[in-house]
C-alpha cells in the first residue's frame, strides 16, 4: 500500500481478512494454538511510531512477543500503565529478557530537545527533557544533526537505568528470577536494530554498566573500537 493512500474501516477490516486467511494457509491450526497460552520470552518497551512495528522488524510471531508503546520510550515511575504491563510480564509471563527500544528521528525526542510545544503531550515530552538537560553539556559540543540521534541513544539508557530501578525488577532480582534488561536502538535509515551496550542483570549491576554505557556513547567516533563479535544471547531477540 502507499504511504499516501487513505484507508477506510472496510479496507482496514480487508486488510485484517487476508492477513488472517494467509497466515492461516502458511501455518494451519496457528491462531487456535494462541487461544491456548502466550510465552513470550521478551517484553519490548518501545516508541509508539508507526514506522517501528516491533514483531516484524525482529521477526516474530504473535504470541512471541509482549509489547507496550507509548512516546518515545519512557519508562516513568507514575505510569501505572507501564508499570502493570512490566509486572505482568516478569511476574506473571516470565519474560527472560525487557528490552526497552528507541529509535532515530524520534518526534517526542526532538520535541524535547528543539523546546516544540506540542499539546499536552508536553508534559509527557517533560520527561525526555529532564534527559536532555542532564546531559546538555555535552549535546551542546555537538552539532544540531548528531543532537537529535545522541539525545534518541540517551533516552534509551536513562529509561534503561529508570525501569532496572522499578520496584517490580529489584523484587524479580532479589527473589533470583532471571531477567535481563537491555537498550536498544533501532535505526528507522537501514532497519536493524543496535545494542547500545546496556544490558543488565541484577540490580548490582545497575549503576556500573549504565555509567559504562554512557561512557562509551560520548566517546568520540574515532575512538569507538570497532566490535569484532557479538553475544547473540545478549543482543538478539528470538522466538522461543
Amino acid at each position: 500500500m502507499n504511504v499516501n493512500q487513505r484507508m477506510d474501516l472496510c479496507g482496514l477490516l480487508e486488510n485484517n481478512r487476508q492477513w488472517a486467511s494467509d497466515v492461516e494457509d502458511r501455518r494451519p491450526g496457528f491462531f487456535q494454538s494462541l487461544m491456548q497460552q502466550q510465552a513470550p520470552q521478551w517484553l519490548w518497551i518501545g516508541c509508539a511510531d508507526s514506522r517501528v512495528p516491533a514483531n516484524e522488524l525482529v521477526g516474530l510471531q504473535p504470541g512471541e512477543l509482549f509489547v507496550h508503546r507509548n512516546i518515545a520510550n519512557v519508562v516513568a515511575h507514575s505510569d501505572l500503565n507501564c508499570l502493570s504491563v512490566l509486572q505482568y510480564a516478569v511476574d506473571m509471563l516470565k519474560v527472560q529478557h525487557v528490552a526497552v527500544v528507541g529509535h532515530s528521528g524520534c518526534g517526542g525526542v526532538r520535541a524535547a530537545l528543539e523546546k516544540t510545544r506540542i499539546g499536552i503531550a508536553d508534559n509527557w515530552v517533560r520527561h525526555i527533557r529532564d534527559v536532555v538537560e542532564k546531559h546538555s553539556s555535552w549535546l551542546e559540543t555537538l552539532s544540531p544533526d548528531q543532537q537529535l540521534d545522541a539525545t534518541c541513544r540517551l533516552n534509551v539508557l536513562e529509561q534503561t537505568r529508570n525501569l532496572c530501578l522499578t520496584t517490580v525488577m529489584q523484587d524479580a532480582w532479589s527473589r533470583g528470577q532471571t531477567v535481563a534488561v537491555h537498550g536498544l536502538i533501532y535505526s528507522l535509515q537501514d532497519g536493524l536494530l543496535k545494542s547500545l551496550s546496556l544490558t543488565v542483570r541484577s540490580l548490582d549491576d545497575v549503576e556500573r554498566n549504565y555509567a559504562l554505557a554512557l561512557a562509551e556513547l560520548m566517546l568520540p567516533k574515532a575512538a569507538v573500537p570497532t566490535p569484532t563479535h557479538c553475544d547473540c544471547s545478549e543482543h538478539v531477540l528470538t522466538a522461543a
